[in-house]
């Protein structure tokens, strides 16, 4: 199987930059052909990566949404055929639409192709002004990401950041929203936000064992007497019905959100010492974060009266989920957001409910 990575992005966005480091710090030990897709008659940078030993693939007569749909999928056969990879990483002209891309390679009739993921690079300083002046080509690049990579962030400021991460939030709300400078991240971070592996709502649900099907909370010695798999369109192995009632604390309830807020570490501890210790946002089973500090990179871990913080690596952006029964998101909001109102940050909630 060979794996299918769309990394997107206007003009100048820094999408060769990123497929740089990817290519040193993630993909090293595989072999990755590099489709791009030039806008006009000369391409630039696929000799600019051949010296890294990547092999390119370059389609200089337009774009893939345009005129190139039939060369497109000649052009992966071909891949597929001479050079057998781990992985195909796809360039598209920053002038093309993302749309379009991912449904070349959808329709392409071939069963050795995983579409991995899509994303689309942002060049944090100029995004406003792209939108303005090329919207449609621009939205269409960040409805249909994946995940949405910010470059040059280490240029802007708090204000900036939040400015354009609500920009990016209120096309596409649900893409992990990469806002950390590069040169602060491991390649495999950005590696992971890009597929979806950094769920913390996913994860906090794992290690709590909660079902995401019925909401129950099974602790470990459940586990011990009967197996918890669940499959599509099937009844969850508690032994109960999807269509009933469940007590108010069997259902559970995630909320959570990414930011680029910088955080005071006391002011943090106010937080979750306020959600370990008080039933005023709801009834809270776990709280789970990694927010930037003004020197550091804060982690914190919150259960029923315990809470922990502790300084870690940076992360692709700021963010924290909180699980439990009857959350008040519009008071957690608050007290994440320093009783702000949240319509002044860039910071774009979303709730997930667990039946």
């Amino acid at each position: 199987m060979t794996k299918v990575n769309i990394i997107s992005g206007f003009l100048g966005a820094g999408k060769t930059t990123l497929i740089k480091k990817l290519l040193k710090e993630v993909y090293a030990d595989e072999q990755v052909v590099l489709i791009e897709n030039e806008f006009g008659e000369i391409g630039i940078d696929g000799g600019f990566l051949q010296d890294a030993g990547v092999e390119v693939t370059e389609m200089n007569s337009g774009c893939i949404c345009c005129s190139l749909s039939g060369d497109f999928t000649a052009a992966l056969q071909k891949v597929l055929d001479e050079f057998h990879p781990d992985r195909i990483i796809i360039e598209p002209s920053g002038v093309g639409k993302l749309s379009d891309v991912k449904r070349a390679v959808i329709n392409t009739e071939n069963d050795e192709l995983q579409l991995c993921s899509s994303c689309t690079v942002v060049d944090v300083m100029k995004c406003a002004m792209y939108q303005k002046n090329f919207g449609e080509f621009f939205n269409n690049q960040i409805e249909h990401a994946d995940a949405l990579i910010l470059s040059r962030t280490q240029h802007a400021d708090e204000r900036k950041l939040q400015e354009s991460a609500a920009l990016l939030k209120k096309l596409n709300e649900k893409a992990p929203l990469v806002t950390t400078p590069w040169d602060e991240l491991e390649g495999s971070v950005i590696a992971k936000a890009m597929e979806h592996q950094s769920d913390l709502s996913r994860e906090l649900m794992e290690e709590e064992e909660i079902c995401e099907v019925c909401g129950h909370h099974h602790h470990h010695h459940d586990h011990e007497h009967h197996d918890h798999h669940h499959h599509h369109e099937e009844a969850c192995g508690c032994h109960h019905h999807h269509h009933h009632d469940h007590d108010a604390d069997e259902v559970f309830t995630s909320w959570g959100s990414e930011t680029v807020r910088i955080y005071d570490k006391d002011e943090l501890t106010a937080i979750v010492a306020a959600l370990a210790d008080s039933e005023q946002y709801g009834q809270i089973l776990r709280a789970k974060g990694m927010v930037k500090g003004h020197d550091a990179w804060y982690y914190f871990d919150v259960t029923p009266q315990e809470y922990e913080i502790r300084e870690g690596q940076p992360s692709y952006t700021g963010r924290y989920c909180v699980i439990g029964s009857k959350l008040k998101e519009e008071a957690l909001a608050r007290l994440f957001d320093g009783e702000k109102e949240t319509t002044e940050t860039a910071q774009e909630n979303w709730s997930i409910e667990v039946e």
